[in-house]
């Protein structure tokens, strides 16, 4: 017998995704696991790149990549940013989207999406 898999919707923190896709709502970068759709709050530690900076909370700090799209915040601004993290050795996080403090909401489409 063949499992089927059909596509699911989760809706997490305001994100929708489809497919086989599990959100996870990290609610600290050090709760944030390799691999998964987390969301974060933190604050913007230092621009690293033309399209990526390190954001910050009480627990550590990780790098936020958002190309080929420039930064959009600035040092010291607190956000919260929605994405995938890599699952390789360093722990990154390629956002999808991002909510700046004022309420904004800027998305990021993604050559390797």
């Amino acid at each position: 017998m063949h499992a089927r898999f059909a596509p699911i919707v989760v809706l997490a923190a305001g994100l929708a995704v489809t497919g086989s896709a599990v959100a996870q709502t990290a609610s600290t970068i050090a709760e944030a696991q390799r691999g998964a759709l987390v969301t974060l709050k933190g604050t913007v530690e230092r621009i690293t790149d033309d399209d990526e900076f390190r954001l910050t909370d009480h627990t550590g700090s990780l790098t936020v990549y958002i190309g080929p799209t420039p930064v959009p915040v600035g040092v010291g601004e607190r956000i919260s940013v929605t994405g995938r993290m890599d699952d390789g050795l360093i722990r990154e996080l390629y956002a999808r989207s991002l909510t700046r403090q004022n309420g904004t909401t800027v998305t990021f489409e993604h050559r390797y999406d």
